[in-house]
């Protein structure tokens, strides 16, 4: 797999002898299993000398060695200690001990179980390296995040036609996730927004019993997880009528998108984006009303690197996939944001969310 041997590259230089990773995330990224095994655990270790192995639950077995064939998988049963058979295999194979690399995110109790294995061994971190090496989508990977955003879209067009008078945020929230299941979405990318009015005027607002009234702005954010990848999707619509207010906050909102997808291309600083857009939302007097960055990092996760901050220099480079999502926030009385998943082309950029974005009205009687 060409994102081992990368990693073996890289282990070789800063002289780390294991690589192991624990996280659902990066586990999927080495091994192509995807599954949250809980407390007990599941890793990946990468071998600076070349080889693989995984460690995993023994009602797990089967289903990794489907999908993960560089290297032995080594299971374990709830009375078995999975530490004792790591060390048991290291010491089997030859493998060297000296320096092994880990994420930050393992807890105190596997750090200690690792000192107890291999008592002689250092310990570095391997966050930065991980993120690195995730930062740049691979043709397929890109694939995936394309088919992901597509459900995305759909979820955007179901949660509009469900919109009535009367109907609740979470009423919508339901209908939503429902169809998602019903097209295959095992897991929603993270807990989907529908915020009418008032409600959406917090950025990160929770749906509940709010009903649906005339003249209210509605605010979806939602996405799916499909076969391991990630989708984040962001529109605001109107109920029945818009008052003048609420355009004018929209158009800017858009032409605050506008300016920084047309800004995407390799070569260009990601903090520029970031930039762009709140000029534009500066100019109309809405500043303070933008409180966050531009945009994500997207994925295997829904939020990874890179950051899209105004004061973010890393230049963009072909196969970088992040989130464009400016908005403005009316404490008490509305808000719009209006958020797209894109990848950084040779020339440009391709969006993978289509769903439209021109003012939205919804008839309250259809």
């Amino acid at each position: 797999m060409p994102r081992i041997q990368s990693i073996q590259e890289y282990m070789s230089a800063a002289d780390w002898d294991i690589l192991m990773v624990q996280t659902r995330p990066n586990v999927f990224y080495l091994t192509g299993f995807d599954a949250d095994p809980h407390e007990r655990l599941l890793g990946a270790l990468v071998f600076k000398n070349g080889g693989t192995a995984v460690v995993c639950p023994s009602m797990e077995v089967h289903q990794i060695e489907e999908v993960f064939t560089d290297g032995p998988v080594i299971g374990y049963t709830d009375s078995e200690d999975p530490w004792v058979k790591i060390g048991e295999y290291l010491q089997e194979a030859s493998i060297p001990t000296r320096k092994i690399a880990l994420e930050s995110s393992i807890s105190w109790a596997r750090l200690e179980k690792w000192k107890e294995t291999v008592p002689q061994a250092e310990f570095a971190q391997a966050d930065a390296l991980l993120l690195e090496q995730r930062l740049i989508k691979e043709p397929d990977e890109l694939q995936l995040m394309q088919e992901a955003a597509a459900f995305a879209d759909i979820g955007i067009k179901t949660g509009i036609a469900h919109l009535k008078e009367g109907v609740t945020e979470m009423e919508v929230v339901a209908a939503v996730e429902f169809e998602m299941k019903r097209r295959g979405i095992r897991e929603m990318s993270f807990s989907t927004m529908v915020l009418f009015g008032e409600k959406g005027g917090d950025p990160h607002g929770n749906p509940g019993s709010r009903t649906l009234q005339k003249g209210d702005s509605v605010l979806f954010d939602l996405g799916v997880i499909w076969q391991g990848y990630a989708s984040d999707i962001t529109r605001t619509v109107f109920f029945d009528h818009a008052t003048e207010k609420q355009r004018t906050v929209y158009n800017t909102v858009l032409e605050a998108q506008e300016a920084a997808l047309s800004l995407v291309k390799p070569g260009t600083a990601a903090g520029n984006l970031d930039k762009a857009a709140r000029e534009v939302i500066e100019q109309a007097g809405f500043g303070s009303f933008f409180p966050h960055r531009i945009g994500h990092g997207i994925g295997i996760e829904v939020h990874e690197l890179p950051s899209m901050n105004e004061e973010n220099t890393r230049i963009l480079e072909e196969g970088m996939a992040f989130t464009i999502e400016p908005g403005i926030y009316l404490p008490g009385q509305f808000g719009v944001r209006i958020e797209d998943d894109l990848h950084v082309t040779a020339e440009g950029s391709r969006i993978l969310t289509t769903y439209p974005k021109e003012l939205q009205v919804i008839p309250s009687e259809k």
